[in-house]
C-alpha cells in the first residue's frame, strides 16, 4: 500500500534516478536555512519527515509535550541563533502546540512549525484526529502553507523569509503524508538570504529632536533584542548622554551593572511608580524597538499628548497604547547608529535625577529579609558565574526577578513576556542549555514546575547542566495576590507541597530542598560544577513574602 501511493504521486514521465523524497526537500531546505535541531513527538504521520531531518543534519529531539517542545526551539534559537523548528503530528500534536504558537507570535520568536496531515482525498471520508490545522492556527502564524509534491523547499524558503522578515513571528507548513514520502526530482537547495530591513531615507527631524534635547530618555524593548542591537544602543547613548530603561525582554542590551541603565519596567507597579516622574520631565523619549505587548494596563498612554517622543520599530502595530510624535519604521538598531552619527555631545539631565532613579530603584527591591524569594535571587545572582543565561516562568517570583536580576548581556533573562505563559521556563534553559553546552538557571514556581514535570526526563536523557529552582510556596502566589486585592475569598490557588528533591533524584537528577541562604550557596556552587545532568534546589519560601515585594 505505502509503495503504490508514492508511485501514484510521482509525475509522469519525470526523470527520478536522483530523486529523492518530499520529507528529504523540505529538510535539506531548513539545514540550509540554519536549522540544525528540531523539538517534537513523533506519530506516524511525520515518521518520514523525523528521518529526513536526520539525514539533513537536523538532530530531532523528543520532548515530552509539544508546548514544552516549541520553548526548547526558541531556548535553542536565544542560545545559538539556530532557526527554531517545532515538529508535531495532527490533531492532538498541533492542538497541544498552540499555546507555545501563540507565544511565538507575541514574543518574536521565528518560529518553523511543520505538521504532519493526511492527504486531502482521505479527509473528505476519513475523520479520526482530523481537523483544519490551517483554519485553527491561522491567527496565532505570520502565515501557513500546504506543501505540495516538489514545492517542498519553495514552501520552507517563503517560510523562513516571512518569519524572519520584520517583526519575527511563526509560520504553519503542513506537510500530508503522501507529499513527504513522494518521490520527487533532486535538485539543490540555495542558501537563503536572510531578510534585512531599511532605514528611512529622510532622518532629520528626529536628528534635529534628539540635537535640541537636554533631558533625552531611551526605553528599549522587545524589538531591539537581535544582533546588532545591543552595539547599536550602547553608542547611541554614548552619543545622546541618555539613561534607559528597558522591558524585562531588552534587560542586558547595555550590561545593568553600568550607571547609565535604570532598571526594568512594565508589570511591577513599584517600578512603574519610581519611573514616573522621570517620564514627565524627559523632554524627549526614544522607543528603541520598544514594543507595549510587555506592558501591563498601567502603560496605556504613559505620556501626555504633545510629549516629543520617536518610536523606532522593526514594524508598525495599532496597538493603541501609546502616541508617538514621530514614527520610524526598518532596522532598529541600524537606526540608531544612523541618529547617533556625528552628534555633539551636549549636557543633559544636569539636575542629576537619572542616578536618584536609578538609587530609589535599588532601594525599592532590596532584601527585606534573611530568607524568602529576594534572598534567593540575590543569593544565586552572587553565585552564578558571569554569562549564565537564566530562565524565569510565569508567576510573582519572575516580576520580582526580573527587577532584582541584574543581567550582564543580552538574551540572559528569558521568559513568556508577552504571552506570560506558565510552564515555559524549565523547556526554555532545556533549549538554551542545549545550545551552549553551559550550566543554565531555571527559575520557576511550584504549580507552574508541575505543569512540567515530565520534562525532566528531557533533561536526563540530554545531560544537560540546568539547574531548577523552584520557589515552592504551595500557592498560585501571584494569582493570590489579586484575588486578595479584589476582596474575593481564596478559591483554587492553593497546592499541596511535593518534594521535588525526591522527584529530582527519581528522574536521574540531583535533589535538595533548601530554607535557608547559607545551603542554598553551597547547593548551588556544586550544581554549577555538576557538567553531566540537572539538578533541583526547591527552596520553600511563604508566600506573604510576595505582598508589596513588586
Amino acid at each position: 500500500m505505502r509503495h503504490d501511493r508514492i508511485a501514484a504521486a510521482e509525475p509522469n514521465g519525470a526523470n527520478l534516478e536522483n530523486a529523492v523524497t518530499g520529507a528529504n526537500l523540505l529538510a535539506s531546505a531548513l539545514a540550509m536555512a540554519g536549522a540544525t535541531h528540531a523539538f517534537g513527538i513523533p506519530g506516524g504521520e511525520v515518521l518520514a519527515l523525523v528521518d529526513a531531518l536526520g539525514r539533513a543534519g537536523i538532530r530531532f529531539e523528543l520532548a515530552r509535550h509539544e508546548n514544552a517542545a516549541g520553548f526548547m526551539a526558541e531556548g535553542l534559537w536565544h542560545a545559538t541563533g539556530a532557526l527554531p523548528v517545532l515538529v508535531a503530528t495532527l490533531g492532538p500534536g498541533v492542538a497541544n502546540a498552540v499555546n507555545v504558537i501563540a507565544n511565538a507570535q507575541q514574543d518574536r520568536v521565528p518560529l518553523i512549525f511543520v505538521t504532519g496531515c493526511v492527504d486531502q482525498a482521505l479527509a473528505e471520508s476519513y475523520t479520526h484526529q482530523v481537523f483544519d490545522h490551517q483554519a485553527v492556527l491561522r491567527t496565532l502564524v505570520k502565515a501557513s502553507f500546504r506543501a505540495a509534491p516538489g514545492t517542498e523547499d519553495l514552501v520552507v524558503e517563503k517560510a523562513v523569509a516571512i518569519a524572519r522578515h520584520g517583526r519575527p513571528g511563526p509560520v504553519h507548513i503542513d506537510l500530508p503524508i503522501s507529499t513527504a514520502e513522494a518521490r520527487v526530482a533532486w535538485r539543490p537547495t540555495p542558501a537563503l538570504p536572510v531578510p534585512r530591513p531599511g532605514v528611512p531615507q529622510d532622518l532629520s527631524l528626529a536628528r534635529a529632536l534628539i540635537a535640541e534635547a537636554r533631558r533625552p530618555l531611551v526605553i528599549a524593548g522587545l524589538d531591539l533584542v537581535e544582533p546588532e542591537g545591543a552595539a547599536a544602543l550602547d553608542c547611541f547613548l554614548t552619543a545622546t548622554g541618555a539613561p534607559l530603561l528597558t522591558t524585562y525582554k531588552a534587560k542586558g542590551l547595555v550590561p545593568e551593572d553600568e550607571p547609565r541603565v535604570l532598571g526594568a519596567v512594565g508589570l511591577s507597579p513599584k517600578a512603574d511608580a519610581i519611573v514616573r516622574p522621570l517620564i514627565e520631565a524627559a523632554d524627549l523619549i526614544v522607543l528603541a524597538g520598544y514594543d507595549p505587548i510587555e506592558m501591563r494596563q498601567g502603560w496605556r498612554n504613559p505620556w501626555p499628548v504633545g510629549k516629543p517622543v520617536i518610536d523606532i520599530v522593526a514594524e508598525p502595530i495599532q496597538h493603541g497604547m501609546h502616541a508617538s510624535s514621530l514614527l520610524l519604521e526598518g532596522d532598529v538598531g541600524a537606526i540608531l547608529d544612523r541618529l547617533g552619527d556625528d552628534l555633539t555631545p551636549q549636557p543633559v539631565w544636569t539636575e542629576g535625577q537619572p542616578a536618584a532613579v536609578r538609587r530609589a530603584f535599588r532601594a525599592a527591591f532590596a532584601t527585606p529579609r534573611d530568607w524568602g524569594p529576594h534572598a534567593v535571587f540575590e543569593t544565586l545572582r552572587a553565585v552564578a558565574p558571569e554569562g549564565t543565561v537564566a530562565t524565569a516562568d510565569s508567576g510573582a517570583h519572575r516580576i520580582l526577578l526580573s527587577q532584582i536580576w541584574t543581567c550582564d548581556g543580552p538574551r540572559r533573562l528569558l521568559q513568556s513576556s508577552g504571552l506570560c505563559t506558565m510552564g515555559c521556563a524549565l523547556p526554555l534553559a532545556t533549549g538554551a542549555a542545549l545550545g551552549s553546552g553551559r550550566p543554565t538557571l531555571c527559575f520557576t514556581g511550584d504549580a507552574g514546575l508541575e505543569m512540567v514535570l515530565g520534562e525532566l526526563a528531557t533533561l536526563r536523557d540530554l545531560h544537560l547542566p540546568v539547574i531548577v529552582v523552584a520557589l515552592v510556596d504551595k500557592a498560585l502566589g501571584l494569582i493570590a495576590l489579586k484575588q486578595r486585592q479584589l476582596g474575593l475569598p481564596r478559591i483554587g490557588v492553593d497546592i499541596g507541597e511535593t518534594d521535588f528533591a525526591a522527584v529530582a533524584r527519581a528522574m536521574g537528577g540531583h535533589g535538595a530542598t533548601i530554607d535557608d541562604r547559607e545551603t542554598l550557596a553551597r547547593e548551588a556552587e556544586a550544581a554549577f560544577a555538576r557538567r553531566d545532568g540537572f539538578t533541583l534546589l526547591a527552596c520553600r519560601i511563604d508566600a506573604a513574602d510576595y505582598e508589596g515585594a513588586f
